[in-house]
């Protein structure tokens, strides 16, 4: 089961780097098919086998010799890595969907935000249906209360968006994205997102700033932060929650 997972992350990734690719050039993820950015040639099916066709073509197109970015592949590979741990927390299960779903999602709105510094309404209203269409299916199929999905929406984006507008160190965008972490976790994965995003995005923003990367007045995408707290939250969140009240 792990190989079939591995390569729909793969497939996936390819799929999500076109996205990333194209959304903030305001292009449609469907049409026109995959292309050559430098040259417009379509693409055959032999040149778009994940990661392996980079490998093959030596990280060139093979119609104008440009060289390609590493990030394709990488991606595709990142991406296989994080299915194969949501399918090693969870299994062959519903959450196993949901996780999956979350993490693309993440990974769209993530890098985007990464390489732009911008989070497009396109993208968190995506993710924002996405999320509240699985609360739906939990009530009406497993008489969830959504009660939990619904405040960790509304608390998350109100505990972001303090921070937002007190110290203007993060762009309105986060607080859509916090917003649909607390959809997809819930109030009590929610909050361990929000804390282990905050440390991380302190220890990330020193490290910036030590290796004068950015200056303290630039902007700092936030929202790779969030979804990373995410991602860990709803991975181990569980237990690391009993950890922590083990302290006490």
């Amino acid at each position: 089961m792990i190989f079939l997972v591995t390569i729909f992350g793969l497939i996936m990734g390819s799929f999500l780097n076109v996205c990333i690719s194209r959304i903030p050039a305001g292009e449609s993820i469907a049409f026109p098919p995959s292309h050559c950015s430098y040259c417009g040639a379509r693409l055959k099916s032999l040149d778009l086998i994940p990661v392996m066709s980079y490998g093959l073509l030596k990280g060139r197109c093979r119609y104008c010799s440009e060289k390609l970015s590493i990030e394709y592949p990488a991606m595709e590979l990142f991406c296989a890595l994080l299915y194969i741990s949501v399918y090693l927390a969870f299994g062959l299960s519903y959450q196993l969907v949901k996780g999956i779903a979350f993490v693309s999602i993440a990974l769209v709105i993530g890098a985007i935000d990464f390489k732009t510094q911008e989070v497009y309404t396109s993208t968190t209203i995506t993710g924002g249906i996405v999320g509240i269409a699985f609360i739906i299916f939990e009530v009406l199929a497993h008489n969830v209360n959504p009660l939990s999905y619904i405040a960790g929406g509304i608390i998350s984006a109100i505990f972001i968006g303090l921070i937002v507008y007190i110290t203007r160190g993060m762009g309105e965008g986060d607080i859509e994205i916090a917003a649909i972490c607390g959809v997809f976790l819930g109030i009590k994965l929610s909050v361990a997102a929000l804390f282990i995003a905050l440390v991380l995005g302190g220890i990330g923003a020193a490290l910036i700033i030590i290796f004068k990367k950015r200056k303290k007045s630039d902007a700092i995408a936030f929202g790779p932060y969030l979804f990373v707290g995410g991602f860990i939250a709803m991975v181990f969140g569980e237990r690391l929650i009993e950890y922590y009240l083990l302290l006490f």
